[in-house]
């Protein structure tokens, strides 16, 4: 009888907690969120529908469809989502009085990096150790790297090379030879190893992202990069949303096998992180003074030492992994899918010329000097980014305790809020037919008065250091890769697959590839 009383009342307590505080606090609307539209019915109640949301796998497109009615969305019951882009200021903005939300500090480790970290004084901290090695005066430097990745990238496509493409045809099967996503993402990978690590990964030479991670013993043992990586963000972007509970419930769906496999996959990017930093702390230790990222985390300009501790100094070189490889890699894919549309075939056409007209015929990779200014190719690099940037979720941000207004409107204190790239970058308002691939719109005067509303980077003093890094990658290996080669989609209404987890990841994208006719020979 006892433990019949006892099973009743936790049912109990598990009811008023779960289902009657919470529609309790709806009715009483203490911070007047209740004026505010529903994202769904229970929106205001419970993070849930967000959580099921999430897990059909593109979230921001939903919220993009919704705020084209309601400028403002109640996604949960603490949480704001703003569709007018002149919220981006008062949310992001260098002046603004919002500090990162807590899905921060929940999914950071025992440190804080510089991506994550919520303190405005430890960010200027961090921003000022990091600076240095993201300085626009180090990319010259650091050129020759992104150029040898070009070269062994290159190397692999030449191999792969096929006859040319009969006019009105599709390719055959067999004849898409190069999944542009994965080995694009081999690219960026080995690129950040090397400029930020000076490591040679390896993985064009290889063809495969297998590497070692390591234990805290010491032990080693092989993964997939790209696995560990990508899930341990997937699987935060399906948990993450219902804060008071996430460590509870990334804890317990770690039974079921979905969500388990995403766990150990965790961890294992841990590993691959550990491995890394490491190698390269030995390194360090043995008195190599080498050009890279690891090398202004332990010493400032002038060679004295930062003192940072061990733990700080594993969560950067993990951030720069993860956040230096990963949208780098989508944003090259989705720019070449939408050059070899059919109905883009004017806008290929026009950047080719501008690329040839820089570039000898013989020219295999090209030189960033010659094509950092090339208004066109910047323009079409921006219009992929706004049309699917690699980051498409609003980045929450905490209204400080006294509360401020946003758009006008006064907000209490402790609500995150935030602006979805997704949504803002195809408000009409701001981006007349945002739904096209338009490069146009980036040139000249009018190209610079949207750039308050690109989000690409993010915005204000927490916006992406390493964009300038993105920039050259992007700017060399599509140039060289435009002048050198033909590309095909499998047909002309192709599309690639699509998953946002915290990015807004790709699926293979196989093309056919085959010289152009300007060298002597063809392969």
């Amino acid at each position: 009888m006892a433990q019949h009383l006892y099973a009743a009342a936790l049912a109990v307590g598990l009811l008023v907690f779960f289902v009657v505080y919470p529609v309790v606090q709806y009715f009483r609307d203490p911070k007047g969120l209740r004026r505010f539209h529903n994202m769904s019915t229970f929106s205001g109640i419970s993070s849930l529908p967000f959580m099921i949301l999430a897990h059909k796998g593109f979230r921001s497109k939903r919220l993009e469809e919704l705020h084209r009615k309601h400028p403002v969305i109640r996604t949960g019951p603490n949480s704001l989502s703003y569709g007018d882009v002149r919220a981006i200021k008062d949310i992001y903005g260098h002046n603004t009085k919002c500090t990162k939300d807590d899905a921060y500090v929940l999914t950071a480790g025992t440190h804080f990096h510089l991506a994550d970290v919520i303190d405005k004084g430890d960010h200027a901290r961090k921003r000022k150790v990091l600076s240095s090695a993201y300085a626009i005066k180090n990319l010259e430097n650091w050129e020759h790297k992104v150029a040898d990745k070009t070269e062994r990238l290159i190397a692999q496509f030449d191999r792969r090379c096929t006859a040319p493409l009969p006019a009105g045809h599709n390719p055959t099967p067999e004849d898409l030879t190069v999944d542009y996503r994965a080995w694009t993402n081999f690219f960026t990978l080995d690129a950040i190893a090397d400029i930020g690590l000076s490591e040679r990964l390896s993985f064009l030479d290889q063809g495969s992202d297998r590497c070692l991670a390591q234990r805290g013993d010491g032990s080693t043992y092989e993964v997939n990069f790209r696995d560990c990586l990508y899930e341990t963000a997937h699987k935060q972007s399906l948990l993450l949303w219902n804060y008071d509970w996430y460590p509870v419930i990334n804890r317990l769906t770690n039974i079921i096998p979905f969500y388990g496999r995403m766990g150990r996959l965790a961890r294992d990017w841990d590993g691959v992180v550990l491995r890394r930093a490491t190698e390269r702390l030995k390194r360090y230790q043995a008195g190599e003074k080498l050009d890279d990222f690891f090398q202004a985390l332990m010493e400032d300009k002038n060679a004295h030492p930062n003192n940072l501790e061990w733990g700080e100094i594993v969560a950067e070189v993990g951030i720069m992994l993860n956040a230096g490889s990963a949208t780098t890699a989508i944003a090259m894919a989705n720019v070449m899918h939408q050059l070899l549309k059919p109905e883009h075939r004017r806008i290929l056409q026009q950047l080719r010329e501008e690329i040839d007209a820089v570039l000898d015929d013989d020219d295999i990779i090209a030189p960033y000097d010659k094509v950092k200014h090339l208004p066109y190719l910047r323009a079409c690099l921006d219009e992929s980014l706004r049309l699917f940037p690699p980051t498409p979720q609003g980045l929450g941000r905490k209204i400080p305790t006294e509360g401020m207004y946003v758009l006008g409107d006064f907000i209490p204190g402790g609500t995150s809020v935030s602006v979805s790239a997704y949504v803002a970058h195809r408000q009409e308002s701001a981006f007349p037919q945002g739904d096209k691939f338009i490069p146009e719109r980036w040139l000249g005067e009018q190209g610079k008065a949207l750039q308050p509303y690109f989000l690409a980077f993010s915005a204000g003093a927490r916006g992406c250091i390493g964009r300038n890094i993105s920039y050259l990658e992007q700017m060399v290996l599509l140039a060289s890769l435009l002048h050198r080669y033909e590309f095909a989609l499998p047909r002309g209404d192709w599309e690639i697959g699509r998953l946002e987890t915290m990015n807004l990841l790709l699926g293979e994208m196989p093309v056919k590839v085959w010289r152009r006719q300007l060298a002597k020979e063809n392969c």
